[in-house]
């Protein structure tokens, strides 16, 4: 045997996209370089890695068990990496964050400084709704993830950063006043938009409506806050929102925070990661940095949203 650590990588890659032509796009490589390289692999095994179904490529059950060592070994050897780069006072690697789509708005002023004073590190953030966020920690896929309703069906381990506060929003035409807040029976009085099923937001939203027993009218759902925000400022109907992502728009006026008795929605952000996980250096030294500057960068950024 003679494979090398660039064919694994490129049969890995194969077998994660099921495809010859994905690979080389994502590899920044020729297609006929990938399946050079696939064939300078297979050659090594007597049984096929790969076949192909009219014109669909699958990985057979050898070929499936070569992607798992393979993944095996490439993790390895970052591991090796690391540790080098770590004895020359240096932290590297990959940094791996699952992120509900409103806390796009935070995420990254809790990472940028980390990421400036360690160049070696290589971040990966997904950027989803709750669901899927939920998914990647049952599958181990990420380091951390950041929620605002941690689930309960795992056992986590959790850091909070700051308040996640919706308010009830309309644009600036709406017929509803800022001045004096409305009894919560107003939800079932106009037409709302919500998120759509398994975004965190709309599942907050709906405890809610169901604890207060209100019949709201349900006027369309998308799939993206920037979405929703967007449709209430065209006057298609209110909706309640994240105050984190509608800054510029209260303070143009495109919208306006309509008070209800019994809002803003409260919650708290948080950093949640599996109990017992083992963190690799660029995870575990992101940790530290965050518990000791969270406080710092919500006073230097956040000092709007925080204050009451």
């Amino acid at each position: 045997m003679n494979y090398t650590l660039h064919q694994l990588n490129v049969f890995l890659t194969i077998t994660e996209l099921g495809s010859v032509t994905k690979a080389a796009e994502a590899l920044h490589l020729t297609q006929p370089a990938v399946s050079i390289q696939l064939k300078n692999l297979q050659d090594q095994f007597e049984i096929p890695l790969t076949e192909v179904v009219g014109r669909q490529l699958y990985i057979t059950d050898f070929g499936k068990e070569i992607a798992l060592a393979s993944q095996n070994i490439i993790n390895e050897v970052e591991i090796i990496n690391q540790k080098l780069i770590t004895y020359q006072d240096q932290i590297a690697g990959k940094l791996k964050v699952s992120v509900v789509s409103t806390g796009k708005y935070i995420m990254p002023y809790f990472l940028t400084d980390f990421l400036k004073k360690n160049p070696g590190v290589e971040l990966k953030m997904d950027v989803t709704n709750k669901a899927s966020v939920v998914r990647s920690l049952e599958k181990n896929e990420v380091d951390f993830s950041l929620v605002s309703i941690p689930p309960s069906t795992l056992a986590l381990e959790h850091i909070t950063l700051m308040q996640n506060k919706l308010f009830l929003v309309g644009n600036a035409s709406s017929e509803l006043k800022v001045n004096k807040p409305y009894k919560s029976n107003v939800l079932e009085s106009i037409d709302l938009i919500f998120r759509e099923t398994g975004s965190g937001t709309r599942q907050t939203i709906e405890k809610h409506i169901n604890q207060q027993n209100l019949t709201v009218k349900r006027k369309m759902e998308l799939t993206s806050n920037e979405a929703v925000k967007q449709a209430v400022v065209a006057g298609l109907g209110h909706s309640i929102m994240p105050l984190i992502g509608i800054k510029n728009e209260l303070e143009l006026g495109d919208l306006k925070i309509i008070p209800v008795k019994g809002l803003p929605i409260q919650s708290q952000w948080q950093l949640v990661w599996l109990k017992n996980k083992k963190f690799s250096p660029a995870a575990k030294a992101y940790l530290d940095y965050l518990i000791e500057h969270k406080d710092e960068i919500i006073t230097k950024k956040f000092e709007w949203y925080e204050s009451p």
